[in-house]
């Protein structure tokens, strides 16, 4: 995989917010309904397009809708190229 600096920033401001943050502690469980996720969080539902958005443009979330309803799990995928960025960051310098 590549180290490209536009997809790495893409996937770490998924992590730069406390709210994206504790989203992804109550999805680590289990998927979640988007009227879930508003009940057990204190923003509006444009609050928590917008940071669904950003988890889901960012490969860490996906989303399938049912009804009206947006259902949003962690990506295992978008978690191990996350994780794989991080370990090119720390080989930085090293042969590969």
């Amino acid at each position: 995989m590549e180290l490209d600096e536009k997809r790495t920033a893409v996937i770490f401001k998924a992590f730069c917010d406390e709210n994206r943050i504790k989203i992804l502690h109550l999805l680590k469980s289990e998927e979640k309904c988007a009227c879930k996720l508003l009940e057990e969080m204190n923003i509006t539902q444009p609050t928590l397009s917008h940071h669904m958005k950003i988890l889901c443009d960012s490969g860490i979330v996906i989303g399938r809708k049912e009804g009206k309803w947006m259902h949003y799990s962690i990506s295992p995928d978008g978690i191990d190229k996350a994780l794989c960025y991080l370990e090119k960051l720390k080989n930085i310098g090293e042969e590969s």
